[in-house]
Parts: structure tokens; C-alpha cells; sequence
């Protein structure tokens, strides 16, 4: 039975798991997208995203919980400096998984991790794409713009 097994293991002891996610963080935050499996890197998304909405609002005591998950002072800065400033209206998600295929030399899935607003191919200019359903429009929007002008017509007495 599994009751209560919440993450992969992964084939690591404890020890060695966490500093393989929070190095595999560190090299994210730095780099801004890394390679990995497929299995690291939904591991990687539930360790990291918590730290990425701890970096929204910079007190010292969120940068202490931080650091004592990366231990890097570098990676600390850089994630409540820049990434932190480009995530800070985004209310999670941080991350984006791409299946890349199967690796050569044992065939395992592998995946590109990355920040999702440091992609300039889906995020043109970092603006998000406006999202408009059937129901959403409004006929406000679907009219054509007329501008009215006004003219002053003066009563001849």
C-alpha cells in the first residue's frame, strides 16, 4: 500500500534527493531552463514553485526559508532580484515541462524544464496573449467605434 507517500523517490536516499532537487533548482534559476527526465522534472516542479511564491514578497525571513532549501547564495539573490519581479502577477505555475523524447543511451523520457516568462517564443515582449471565449466578448468590443462630434449651433435672435 502507498498510503501517504506524497513524491517519487526517485532511487535516492533522502539526503540525496534534496540536494539533487535544490541543485536542479539552482541550475533553473540560473540558467533559466535545463534538461532532464521526465520523472526529475515533475519532481523538480513540486519542490521549486513553493520557493518561486515564497521569492513574491522579499522579507528575510522568506529569504532564509529559501536558502535553507538551495544553500546558494547566488541562486537566493538572482531568484528575489529578476525572477521574482517577472513572476509577481502570476498566481503559480511557474514552470513549463517539455517532452523532448527518449534519451540514446537508456531510451528514458527526458524533458526541458524552464521558467514560463523567460520563454520570448511563447511570451512575445513578455506580454501574456490575451484569452477571449464566446461568452466572454462583449458587444461593446465587437461594434464598431464611432466618435460623436458635437456642434455648437447658435439661436439667431
Amino acid at each position: 500500500m502507498r498510503h501517504g507517500k506524497k513524491h517519487n523517490h526517485l532511487g535516492r536516499t533522502t539526503s540525496h534527493r534534496k540536494a539533487m532537487l535544490a541543485n536542479m533548482t539552482c541550475s533553473l534559476i540560473e540558467h533559466k531552463r535545463i534538461n532532464t527526465t521526465v520523472a526529475k522534472a515533475k519532481a523538480l516542479r513540486v519542490f521549486a514553485e513553493p520557493l518561486i511564491t515564497k521569492s513574491k514578497t522579499d522579507t528575510t525571513h522568506n529569504r532564509r526559508v529559501v536558502f535553507s532549501h538551495l544553500r546558494d547564495k547566488y541562486a537566493v539573490t538572482e531568484l528575489f532580484k529578476e525572477v521574482s519581479v517577472k513572476v509577481a502577477d502570476r498566481p503559480g505555475g511557474y514552470l513549463r515541462i517539455i517532452k523532448l523524447g527518449n534519451r540514446q543511451g537508456d531510451n528514458a523520457p527526458m524533458a526541458m524544464v524552464e521558467l514560463v516568462d523567460y520563454n520570448e517564443i511563447y511570451n512575445p515582449n513578455g506580454k501574456k496573449a490575451k484569452k477571449t471565449t464566446r461568452r466572454g466578448r462583449s458587444k461593446k468590443a465587437d461594434a464598431p467605434q464611432v466618435e460623436e462630434t458635437t456642434t455648437d449651433i447658435k439661436s439667431e435672435e
